[in-house]
């Protein structure tokens, strides 16, 4: 388990284990490439980040994950791969489901929701991250942890 304060202060618990805070998540975060880039939305308060939200009733993770895909990058995803869980220590804590995922196709949509649709980056996104441009979901080390994952699990390019 790794434990640290994010971005604004807030204490996190990362655990790439399945149910490590014994409930099941009421958010997921997806982490998303497509061809050969990082793809991400802009929120239109926070920034530049990676899509997720709230699980719906009904849903599983994966479904809610893939939801937030279309709504947020009018993207259709790939096979969806669990990364982890994190939990955030506040007044009301929460806990994310972290996934990666390789979009198939991205469409064009005239409604992203509370989004102003996607944006390909490419090169180093442990150093871009940083920039002005992105939300502070993506300052903290759950990106780097989920990051950390994907070059060592996923990223089958070699």
């Amino acid at each position: 388990m790794h434990v640290f304060n994010d971005f604004v202060g807030k204490r996190v618990h990362f655990s790439f284990e399945k149910l490590p805070f014994g409930e099941e998540p009421k958010h997921v975060w997806i982490l998303t490439r497509y061809q050969h880039k990082w793809i991400v939305t802009k929120h239109k308060q926070r920034g530049l980040e990676f899509p997720g939200g709230k699980v719906e009733a009904g849903e599983t993770l994966k479904e809610a994950a893939i939801r937030e895909i279309r709504e947020e990058l009018g993207g259709e995803a790939g096979e969806l791969h669990y990364i982890g869980q994190y939990k955030v220590e506040d007044q009301f804590p929460f806990i994310k489901a972290v996934f990666f995922t390789e979009l198939v196709k991205v469409h064009s949509q005239e409604h992203y929701f509370e989004t102003a649709g996607p944006l390909l980056v490419g090169g180093q996104l442990h150093c871009l991250r940083m920039g002005e441009e992105f939300s502070f979901l993506m300052k903290d080390h759950v990106l780097i942890h989920a990051l950390h994952f994907w070059e060592h699990h996923l990223n089958r390019k070699g």
